[in-house]
């Protein structure tokens, strides 16, 4: 789906960001757990404490200067037509735990896993409520 077509807002923008990193989160760890088995394999992880960090950042500046901003960082860059592009990075301590107890370490991806897809339904509700309120005010101004 072509989440950026959606962009109405300042909000919704953001809305989608959060969404989008969810969804390529999800994959990450996704294949974390399926490729549990395989000699030499190394979990990753998306930079989650950057991007929300990130978003913290741009959200003030936005509440200060009332101009959206969305600047790259390490792992976290906004390409042409601010297309999100990850960088996953090895997650070391969910490796160790792999060594250690690889059950705990599948409990451990599936809670993750849990809690992104929580935080992508979030966004994603939210994003419909203002979708829904975008057209009933286009209905009632008649500007549809």
């Amino acid at each position: 789906m072509n989440l950026q077509a959606l962009i109405t807002d300042h909000i919704t923008e953001i809305l989608i960001k959060i969404i989008e990193f969810s969804q390529a989160r999800q994959k990450i760890l996704t294949l974390n757990i399926n490729n549990v088995d395989k000699a030499g394999f190394i979990p990753k992880d998306l930079a989650v404490e950057e991007f929300s960090r990130l978003l913290l950042h741009t959200i003030e500046q936005y509440c200060r200067n009332r101009h959206l901003v969305l600047y790259d960082t390490e792992h976290v860059k906004f390409g042409l037509d601010n297309i999100l592009e990850l960088l996953p990075v090895a997650d070391r301590p969910a490796m160790k735990l792999l060594e250690q107890n690889p059950d705990e370490y599948i409990e451990f991806q599936l809670n993750m896993l849990l809690e992104t897809t929580l935080n992508q339904r979030i966004a994603a509700m939210l994003l419909k409520q203002r979708q829904d309120k975008s057209l009933q005010g286009c209905f009632l101004e008649g500007s549809c």
